[in-house]
Protein backbone atom coordinates (compact mmCIF):
# COMPACT_ATOMS: atom_id res chain seq x y z
CA UNK A 1 0.00 0.00 0.00
CA UNK A 2 1.40 3.43 -0.97
CA UNK A 3 2.29 5.53 2.09
CA UNK A 4 0.89 9.01 2.42
CA UNK A 5 2.67 12.22 3.34
CA UNK A 6 1.48 13.64 6.64
CA UNK A 7 1.64 17.26 7.84
CA UNK A 8 1.43 17.03 11.63
CA UNK A 9 0.27 20.44 12.81
CA UNK A 10 -0.06 22.22 16.12
CA UNK A 11 -1.06 25.84 16.72
CA UNK A 12 -1.35 28.20 19.66
CA UNK A 13 -4.13 30.77 19.61
CA UNK A 14 -5.60 33.74 21.47
CA UNK A 15 -8.71 31.71 22.36
CA UNK A 16 -10.96 28.82 21.40
CA UNK A 17 -13.21 30.29 18.67
CA UNK A 18 -11.83 30.17 15.12
CA UNK A 19 -14.22 32.84 13.82
CA UNK A 20 -13.14 35.28 16.56
CA UNK A 21 -9.66 34.38 17.78
CA UNK A 22 -6.31 34.33 15.97
CA UNK A 23 -3.20 32.13 15.70
CA UNK A 24 -0.08 33.13 17.65
CA UNK A 25 2.20 30.22 16.71
CA UNK A 26 2.23 27.36 14.20
CA UNK A 27 4.42 24.28 13.83
CA UNK A 28 4.36 21.69 11.05
CA UNK A 29 6.17 18.36 11.08
CA UNK A 30 6.24 16.59 7.70
CA UNK A 31 6.26 12.80 8.05
CA UNK A 32 6.37 10.19 5.28
CA UNK A 33 4.81 7.43 7.37
CA UNK A 34 8.21 6.19 8.48
CA UNK A 35 10.22 9.22 9.57
CA UNK A 36 10.21 13.00 9.87
CA UNK A 37 11.32 14.61 6.59
CA UNK A 38 10.97 18.34 7.39
CA UNK A 39 9.85 20.78 10.08
CA UNK A 40 8.59 24.36 10.16
CA UNK A 41 7.70 26.71 12.98
CA UNK A 42 7.05 30.39 13.50
CA UNK A 43 5.43 32.78 15.92
CA UNK A 44 2.66 34.87 14.36
CA UNK A 45 1.49 38.38 15.12
CA UNK A 46 -2.25 37.91 15.73
CA UNK A 47 -2.86 41.67 15.38
CA UNK A 48 -4.96 41.52 18.54
CA UNK A 49 -4.62 41.27 22.32
CA UNK A 50 -3.40 37.99 23.84
CA UNK A 51 -5.41 37.32 27.03
CA UNK A 52 -3.39 36.96 30.23
CA UNK A 53 -4.69 33.42 30.80
CA UNK A 54 -3.43 32.35 27.36
CA UNK A 55 0.01 33.85 28.09
CA UNK A 56 0.10 31.94 31.38
CA UNK A 57 -0.71 28.70 29.55
CA UNK A 58 1.58 29.06 26.52
CA UNK A 59 4.23 31.50 27.66
CA UNK A 60 3.64 33.54 24.49
CA UNK A 61 3.57 37.25 25.32
CA UNK A 62 2.50 40.32 23.38
CA UNK A 63 6.14 41.39 23.14
CA UNK A 64 7.18 38.02 21.63
CA UNK A 65 4.80 38.40 18.70
CA UNK A 66 5.13 42.15 18.20
CA UNK A 67 7.61 41.79 15.34
CA UNK A 68 6.58 38.28 14.25
CA UNK A 69 5.17 37.81 10.74
CA UNK A 70 1.43 38.17 10.20
CA UNK A 71 -0.47 35.18 8.88
CA UNK A 72 -0.68 36.49 5.33
CA UNK A 73 3.13 36.66 5.25
CA UNK A 74 3.50 32.92 5.90
CA UNK A 75 0.33 31.69 4.16
CA UNK A 76 2.24 30.65 1.03
CA UNK A 77 4.70 28.61 3.14
CA UNK A 78 1.82 26.79 4.84
CA UNK A 79 0.19 26.00 1.49
CA UNK A 80 3.43 24.61 0.03
CA UNK A 81 4.31 22.55 3.09
CA UNK A 82 0.89 20.91 3.41
CA UNK A 83 0.06 20.56 -0.30
CA UNK A 84 -0.58 16.92 -1.15
CA UNK A 85 -0.26 15.94 2.51
CA UNK A 86 -2.80 14.70 5.04
CA UNK A 87 -3.44 17.33 7.73
CA UNK A 88 -2.87 15.58 11.08
CA UNK A 89 -3.49 17.07 14.51
CA UNK A 90 -4.59 16.10 17.99
CA UNK A 91 -8.25 17.19 17.84
CA UNK A 92 -7.82 18.04 14.17
CA UNK A 93 -11.02 20.05 13.91
CA UNK A 94 -9.58 22.76 16.19
CA UNK A 95 -6.29 23.32 14.33
CA UNK A 96 -7.75 22.80 10.86
CA UNK A 97 -10.67 25.20 11.42
CA UNK A 98 -8.35 27.93 12.70
CA UNK A 99 -6.06 27.69 9.69
CA UNK A 100 -8.96 27.48 7.26
CA UNK A 101 -10.50 30.55 8.93
CA UNK A 102 -7.25 32.51 8.58
CA UNK A 103 -7.19 31.73 4.86
CA UNK A 104 -10.86 32.70 4.56
CA UNK A 105 -10.05 36.12 6.05
CA UNK A 106 -7.58 36.53 3.19
CA UNK A 107 -10.25 35.57 0.65
CA UNK A 108 -8.83 32.10 -0.08
CA UNK A 109 -10.09 28.58 0.55
CA UNK A 110 -7.90 26.00 2.27
CA UNK A 111 -8.78 22.34 1.91
CA UNK A 112 -6.83 19.25 2.96
CA UNK A 113 -7.55 15.64 3.84
CA UNK A 114 -7.63 15.35 7.62
CA UNK A 115 -6.73 12.83 10.29
CA UNK A 116 -7.30 13.11 14.03
CA UNK A 117 -4.89 11.46 16.48
CA UNK A 118 -7.53 11.64 19.24
CA UNK A 119 -9.78 9.37 17.22
CA UNK A 120 -6.88 7.10 16.23
CA UNK A 121 -5.66 6.88 19.83
CA UNK A 122 -9.08 5.79 21.09
CA UNK A 123 -9.02 2.91 18.63
CA UNK A 124 -5.35 2.01 19.00
CA UNK A 125 -5.15 2.26 22.80
CA UNK A 126 -8.63 1.53 24.23
CA UNK A 127 -9.43 1.89 27.91
CA UNK A 128 -7.32 4.91 28.82
CA UNK A 129 -8.68 7.39 31.36
CA UNK A 130 -8.25 10.32 28.98
CA UNK A 131 -7.11 10.88 25.41
CA UNK A 132 -5.95 14.46 25.86
CA UNK A 133 -2.46 15.09 24.52
CA UNK A 134 -1.20 15.78 28.04
CA UNK A 135 -2.47 12.45 29.36
CA UNK A 136 -1.07 10.51 26.40
CA UNK A 137 2.32 12.22 26.85
CA UNK A 138 2.32 11.06 30.48
CA UNK A 139 1.01 7.57 29.69
CA UNK A 140 3.66 6.88 27.03
CA UNK A 141 6.42 8.87 28.79
CA UNK A 142 6.94 11.06 25.73
CA UNK A 143 9.71 13.60 26.27
CA UNK A 144 8.47 17.16 25.74
CA UNK A 145 10.59 20.29 26.15
CA UNK A 146 7.85 22.88 26.56
CA UNK A 147 4.17 21.95 26.69
CA UNK A 148 1.66 24.25 24.99
CA UNK A 149 4.22 25.52 22.51
CA UNK A 150 3.47 24.60 18.91
CA UNK A 151 6.63 22.67 17.94
CA UNK A 152 6.88 20.81 21.24
CA UNK A 153 3.26 19.64 20.97
CA UNK A 154 3.62 18.87 17.24
CA UNK A 155 6.65 16.67 17.96
CA UNK A 156 4.78 14.93 20.80
CA UNK A 157 1.89 14.30 18.43
CA UNK A 158 4.40 12.91 15.92
CA UNK A 159 5.73 10.40 18.46
CA UNK A 160 2.15 9.41 19.28
CA UNK A 161 1.35 9.06 15.59
CA UNK A 162 4.37 6.81 15.05
CA UNK A 163 3.22 4.58 17.91
CA UNK A 164 -0.17 4.28 16.24
CA UNK A 165 1.38 3.48 12.85
CA UNK A 166 3.68 0.89 14.41
CA UNK A 167 0.62 -1.30 14.94
CA UNK A 168 0.10 -2.76 11.46
CA UNK A 169 -3.67 -3.01 11.74
CA UNK A 170 -3.87 0.74 12.27
CA UNK A 171 -2.00 1.63 9.06
CA UNK A 172 -4.91 0.14 7.13
CA UNK A 173 -7.33 2.08 9.29
CA UNK A 174 -5.44 5.34 8.69
CA UNK A 175 -5.93 4.97 4.94
CA UNK A 176 -9.60 4.20 5.54
CA UNK A 177 -10.09 7.39 7.59
CA UNK A 178 -8.15 9.54 5.11
CA UNK A 179 -10.50 8.27 2.40
CA UNK A 180 -13.44 9.54 4.50
CA UNK A 181 -14.52 5.98 5.25
CA UNK A 182 -15.04 5.16 1.57
CA UNK A 183 -13.86 2.00 -0.09
CA UNK A 184 -12.96 2.98 -3.64
CA UNK A 185 -14.66 -0.19 -4.85
CA UNK A 186 -17.96 1.33 -3.68
CA UNK A 187 -17.59 4.48 -5.77
CA UNK A 188 -19.51 4.73 -9.04
CA UNK A 189 -17.39 3.77 -12.06
CA UNK A 190 -16.77 7.30 -13.29
CA UNK A 191 -15.74 8.67 -9.86
CA UNK A 192 -12.62 8.24 -7.74
CA UNK A 193 -11.32 9.61 -4.45
CA UNK A 194 -9.98 12.70 -6.20
CA UNK A 195 -13.55 13.43 -7.36
CA UNK A 196 -14.67 13.42 -3.71
CA UNK A 197 -11.67 15.28 -2.29
CA UNK A 198 -12.05 18.04 -4.89
CA UNK A 199 -15.53 18.86 -3.59
CA UNK A 200 -15.75 21.95 -1.35
CA UNK A 201 -16.12 21.77 2.41
CA UNK A 202 -18.52 24.71 2.33
CA UNK A 203 -22.28 24.93 2.76
CA UNK A 204 -24.55 24.42 -0.23
CA UNK A 205 -26.53 22.07 -2.44
CA UNK A 206 -25.10 19.14 -4.38
CA UNK A 207 -26.50 17.27 -7.38
CA UNK A 208 -25.89 13.65 -8.39
CA UNK A 209 -26.20 13.11 -12.17
CA UNK A 210 -26.56 9.86 -14.13
CA UNK A 211 -24.66 9.07 -17.34
CA UNK A 212 -27.26 11.05 -19.35
CA UNK A 213 -26.70 14.15 -17.23
CA UNK A 214 -30.09 13.84 -15.49
CA UNK A 215 -30.24 14.77 -11.80
CA UNK A 216 -31.12 11.66 -9.78
CA UNK A 217 -30.55 13.10 -6.30
CA UNK A 218 -30.37 16.54 -4.68
CA UNK A 219 -29.03 17.11 -1.18
CA UNK A 220 -27.78 19.91 1.04
CA UNK A 221 -25.07 20.11 3.67
CA UNK A 222 -22.99 22.58 5.63
CA UNK A 223 -20.00 20.51 4.43
CA UNK A 224 -20.62 19.20 0.92
CA UNK A 225 -17.53 17.00 0.71
CA UNK A 226 -18.23 15.28 4.02
CA UNK A 227 -21.90 14.65 3.22
CA UNK A 228 -21.19 13.26 -0.26
CA UNK A 229 -18.53 10.98 1.25
CA UNK A 230 -21.08 9.70 3.77
CA UNK A 231 -23.38 8.67 0.92
CA UNK A 232 -20.71 6.42 -0.59
CA UNK A 233 -19.35 5.16 2.75
CA UNK A 234 -22.84 4.01 3.73
CA UNK A 235 -23.94 0.42 3.11
CA UNK A 236 -27.67 1.10 2.84
CA UNK A 237 -29.95 0.26 -0.08
CA UNK A 238 -30.04 3.97 -0.96
CA UNK A 239 -26.22 4.11 -1.11
CA UNK A 240 -26.15 1.03 -3.35
CA UNK A 241 -28.65 2.68 -5.68
CA UNK A 242 -26.55 5.83 -5.89
CA UNK A 243 -23.45 3.74 -6.57
CA UNK A 244 -25.23 2.30 -9.61
CA UNK A 245 -26.73 5.56 -10.88
CA UNK A 246 -24.25 8.36 -10.23
CA UNK A 247 -21.88 9.40 -13.00
CA UNK A 248 -21.07 13.00 -12.01
CA UNK A 249 -21.45 15.43 -9.10
CA UNK A 250 -22.08 19.16 -9.32
CA UNK A 251 -22.79 21.67 -6.57
CA UNK A 252 -23.82 25.22 -5.75
CA UNK A 253 -22.31 26.95 -2.73
CA UNK A 254 -24.76 29.03 -0.72
CA UNK A 255 -22.78 30.07 2.38
CA UNK A 256 -26.01 30.34 4.34
CA UNK A 257 -27.53 27.11 5.65
CA UNK A 258 -31.01 28.59 5.27
CA UNK A 259 -30.28 29.28 1.59
CA UNK A 260 -29.16 25.66 1.20
CA UNK A 261 -32.34 24.36 2.84
CA UNK A 262 -34.58 26.49 0.61
CA UNK A 263 -32.66 25.78 -2.59
CA UNK A 264 -32.70 22.04 -1.88
CA UNK A 265 -36.47 22.08 -1.37
CA UNK A 266 -37.01 24.14 -4.53
CA UNK A 267 -34.73 21.95 -6.66
CA UNK A 268 -36.30 18.70 -5.50
CA UNK A 269 -39.73 19.97 -6.52
CA UNK A 270 -38.42 21.37 -9.80
CA UNK A 271 -36.38 18.34 -10.87
CA UNK A 272 -38.25 15.45 -9.16
CA UNK A 273 -35.04 13.37 -8.81
CA UNK A 274 -35.75 9.65 -8.81
CA UNK A 275 -33.85 8.86 -5.58
CA UNK A 276 -35.30 11.71 -3.48
CA UNK A 277 -38.47 10.81 -1.64
CA UNK A 278 -39.07 13.70 0.75
CA UNK A 279 -40.11 17.21 -0.34
CA UNK A 280 -41.31 16.15 -3.80
CA UNK A 281 -44.95 17.03 -3.15
CA UNK A 282 -46.16 20.22 -4.77
CA UNK A 283 -49.73 20.27 -3.42
CA UNK A 284 -50.77 20.81 0.23
CA UNK A 285 -54.50 19.95 0.39
CA UNK A 286 -54.71 18.87 4.05
CA UNK A 287 -55.02 21.55 6.69
CA UNK A 288 -55.13 21.66 10.48
CA UNK A 289 -57.64 24.28 11.60
CA UNK A 290 -59.10 25.46 14.90
CA UNK A 291 -62.58 26.37 16.15
CA UNK A 292 -64.58 26.65 19.40
CA UNK A 293 -67.21 24.00 20.17
CA UNK A 294 -70.59 24.71 21.73
CA UNK A 295 -69.12 24.42 25.25
CA UNK A 296 -66.46 27.01 24.48
CA UNK A 297 -63.48 24.66 24.26
CA UNK A 298 -60.82 25.40 21.62
CA UNK A 299 -60.77 22.41 19.24
CA UNK A 300 -58.61 21.26 16.33
CA UNK A 301 -59.51 19.29 13.23
CA UNK A 302 -58.03 18.15 9.93
CA UNK A 303 -59.78 18.92 6.66
CA UNK A 304 -59.08 18.41 2.99
CA UNK A 305 -59.62 21.64 1.07
CA UNK A 306 -59.73 21.88 -2.70
CA UNK A 307 -60.88 25.46 -3.25
CA UNK A 308 -59.94 28.88 -1.91
CA UNK A 309 -63.51 29.33 -0.72
CA UNK A 310 -63.29 26.22 1.45
CA UNK A 311 -60.00 27.42 2.87
CA UNK A 312 -61.31 30.91 3.63
CA UNK A 313 -64.11 29.42 5.71
CA UNK A 314 -61.61 27.83 8.10
CA UNK A 315 -59.15 29.17 10.65
CA UNK A 316 -56.21 27.43 8.94
CA UNK A 317 -53.13 26.91 11.09
CA UNK A 318 -50.94 24.77 8.83
CA UNK A 319 -51.02 22.86 5.53
CA UNK A 320 -49.65 19.44 4.59
CA UNK A 321 -49.18 17.32 1.45
CA UNK A 322 -50.47 14.12 3.12
CA UNK A 323 -53.10 13.50 5.76
CA UNK A 324 -50.60 11.34 7.67
CA UNK A 325 -48.34 14.37 8.04
CA UNK A 326 -51.21 16.45 9.42
CA UNK A 327 -52.24 13.70 11.84
CA UNK A 328 -48.67 13.21 13.02
CA UNK A 329 -48.17 16.89 13.73
CA UNK A 330 -51.51 17.22 15.51
CA UNK A 331 -50.83 14.11 17.60
CA UNK A 332 -47.44 15.49 18.66
CA UNK A 333 -48.90 18.83 19.74
CA UNK A 334 -51.81 17.14 21.52
CA UNK A 335 -49.42 15.10 23.66
CA UNK A 336 -47.03 17.99 24.28
CA UNK A 337 -49.84 20.20 25.64
CA UNK A 338 -51.95 17.46 27.29
CA UNK A 339 -54.99 18.18 25.19
CA UNK A 340 -58.10 16.07 24.96
CA UNK A 341 -58.25 13.76 21.92
CA UNK A 342 -62.03 14.28 21.77
CA UNK A 343 -61.45 17.96 20.98
CA UNK A 344 -59.28 17.07 18.00
CA UNK A 345 -59.80 14.77 15.05
CA UNK A 346 -57.66 12.13 16.76
CA UNK A 347 -60.63 10.49 18.51
CA UNK A 348 -64.24 10.51 17.35
CA UNK A 349 -67.34 10.21 19.52
CA UNK A 350 -68.31 11.51 22.93
CA UNK A 351 -67.38 10.55 26.46
CA UNK A 352 -63.94 10.32 28.07
CA UNK A 353 -61.02 10.15 25.70
CA UNK A 354 -58.47 7.37 25.76
CA UNK A 355 -55.83 9.66 27.31
CA UNK A 356 -58.17 10.43 30.23
CA UNK A 357 -57.98 6.76 31.29
CA UNK A 358 -54.15 7.02 31.09
CA UNK A 359 -54.27 10.20 33.23
CA UNK A 360 -52.76 12.18 30.33
CA UNK A 361 -55.88 14.31 29.90
CA UNK A 362 -57.15 16.61 32.66
CA UNK A 363 -60.82 15.78 32.01
CA UNK A 364 -62.14 18.46 29.68
CA UNK A 365 -63.90 15.69 27.74
CA UNK A 366 -66.03 14.84 30.81
CA UNK A 367 -66.49 18.42 31.99
CA UNK A 368 -63.96 18.27 34.83
CA UNK A 369 -61.45 20.81 33.54
CA UNK A 370 -62.84 24.37 33.11
CA UNK A 371 -62.70 25.93 29.66
CA UNK A 372 -60.38 28.72 30.83
CA UNK A 373 -57.69 26.33 32.06
CA UNK A 374 -58.00 24.03 29.05
CA UNK A 375 -58.03 26.85 26.52
CA UNK A 376 -54.88 28.38 27.99
CA UNK A 377 -52.97 25.23 26.95
CA UNK A 378 -54.94 24.91 23.71
CA UNK A 379 -53.92 28.44 22.70
CA UNK A 380 -50.27 27.50 23.24
CA UNK A 381 -50.88 24.45 21.06
CA UNK A 382 -52.54 26.65 18.45
CA UNK A 383 -49.43 28.81 18.34
CA UNK A 384 -47.25 25.72 17.93
CA UNK A 385 -49.42 24.54 15.02
CA UNK A 386 -49.50 27.95 13.36
CA UNK A 387 -47.14 28.17 10.39
CA UNK A 388 -47.49 31.59 8.81
CA UNK A 389 -45.80 34.97 8.65
CA UNK A 390 -47.60 37.89 10.28
CA UNK A 391 -45.29 40.63 9.04
CA UNK A 392 -43.02 41.56 6.13
CA UNK A 393 -39.28 41.34 6.79
CA UNK A 394 -35.83 40.60 5.41
CA UNK A 395 -33.49 37.99 6.85
CA UNK A 396 -29.77 38.72 6.55
CA UNK A 397 -27.39 35.79 6.89
CA UNK A 398 -23.75 35.10 6.06
CA UNK A 399 -23.23 34.82 2.30
CA UNK A 400 -20.75 32.82 0.25
CA UNK A 401 -17.86 35.05 1.34
CA UNK A 402 -17.16 37.22 4.38
CA UNK A 403 -17.96 40.32 2.35
CA UNK A 404 -21.43 39.15 1.36
CA UNK A 405 -24.90 38.94 2.88
CA UNK A 406 -27.42 36.27 1.96
CA UNK A 407 -30.77 38.11 1.76
CA UNK A 408 -34.25 36.56 2.15
CA UNK A 409 -37.57 38.37 1.71
CA UNK A 410 -40.86 37.55 3.44
CA UNK A 411 -43.72 39.67 2.06
CA UNK A 412 -47.51 39.46 2.18
CA UNK A 413 -47.28 36.31 4.30
CA UNK A 414 -45.07 34.45 1.80
CA UNK A 415 -41.44 33.73 1.08
CA UNK A 416 -40.58 35.65 -2.09
CA UNK A 417 -36.97 34.75 -2.81
CA UNK A 418 -33.35 35.10 -1.80
CA UNK A 419 -30.12 36.47 -3.22
CA UNK A 420 -26.74 37.93 -2.31
CA UNK A 421 -25.40 41.44 -1.86
CA UNK A 422 -21.95 42.82 -1.10
CA UNK A 423 -21.92 44.22 2.44
CA UNK A 424 -20.26 47.42 1.23
CA UNK A 425 -22.95 47.92 -1.43
CA UNK A 426 -25.86 47.58 0.95
CA UNK A 427 -25.36 50.42 3.49
CA UNK A 428 -28.92 50.05 4.82
CA UNK A 429 -30.61 50.54 1.43
CA UNK A 430 -33.66 48.25 1.28
CA UNK A 431 -34.13 48.95 -2.42
CA UNK A 432 -30.73 47.33 -3.00
CA UNK A 433 -31.92 44.30 -1.02
CA UNK A 434 -34.98 43.99 -3.26
CA UNK A 435 -32.83 44.27 -6.39
CA UNK A 436 -30.46 41.45 -5.40
CA UNK A 437 -33.21 38.85 -4.98
CA UNK A 438 -33.83 35.87 -7.20
CA UNK A 439 -37.56 35.26 -7.03
CA UNK A 440 -38.90 31.92 -5.80
CA UNK A 441 -42.46 30.81 -5.20
CA UNK A 442 -43.24 30.06 -1.57
CA UNK A 443 -45.25 27.13 -0.23
CA UNK A 444 -46.22 25.80 3.22
CA UNK A 445 -43.15 23.59 3.36
CA UNK A 446 -40.85 26.56 2.71
CA UNK A 447 -42.66 28.49 5.44
CA UNK A 448 -42.06 25.68 7.94
CA UNK A 449 -38.37 25.48 6.97
CA UNK A 450 -37.90 29.22 7.54
CA UNK A 451 -39.80 29.35 10.83
CA UNK A 452 -37.98 26.30 12.17
CA UNK A 453 -34.61 27.71 11.14
CA UNK A 454 -35.36 31.08 12.73
CA UNK A 455 -36.34 29.41 16.00
CA UNK A 456 -33.08 27.42 15.99
CA UNK A 457 -30.92 30.41 15.01
CA UNK A 458 -32.25 33.45 16.90
CA UNK A 459 -29.01 35.33 16.16
CA UNK A 460 -29.99 35.84 12.49
CA UNK A 461 -30.50 39.49 11.57
CA UNK A 462 -34.19 40.38 10.97
CA UNK A 463 -35.13 43.68 9.34
CA UNK A 464 -38.77 44.82 8.95
CA UNK A 465 -39.66 45.90 5.42
CA UNK A 466 -40.30 49.60 5.07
Amino acid sequence: MRDLLYAIVDIETTGGQAHRDKITEIAIVLHDGNKVVDTYETLLNPECYIPYGITELTGITQEMVRHAPKFYEVARDIVKLTEGAVFVAHNVRFDYNFIREEFARLGFSYSRKQLCTVRLSRQAFPGLRSYSLGNLITHFNIQVDQRHRAMADALATTVLFERILSQGVNREHVHHLVNLGIKESRLPGNLNMDSINNLPEGCGVYYFHNDRGEVVYVGKSINIRKRVAEHFADQSAKAAKLQQLVDDITFELTGSELAALLLESYEIKRLSPSVNRAQRQKQFPYVVHSFYNSEGYLCFDIAEVTTARERNNLRVLSEYPKISHARGRLQHVLQAHELCACFTSIQAGKGPCFNFHLKQCKGACVGIEPTEEYNARAEEAQQALYYAFDQDFFILDQGRTRQEWAVFLIENGNFCGFGYIDKDDWQGNQEALHDCLRRYQGNPEITRIILRHLSQHPQLKIMPVG
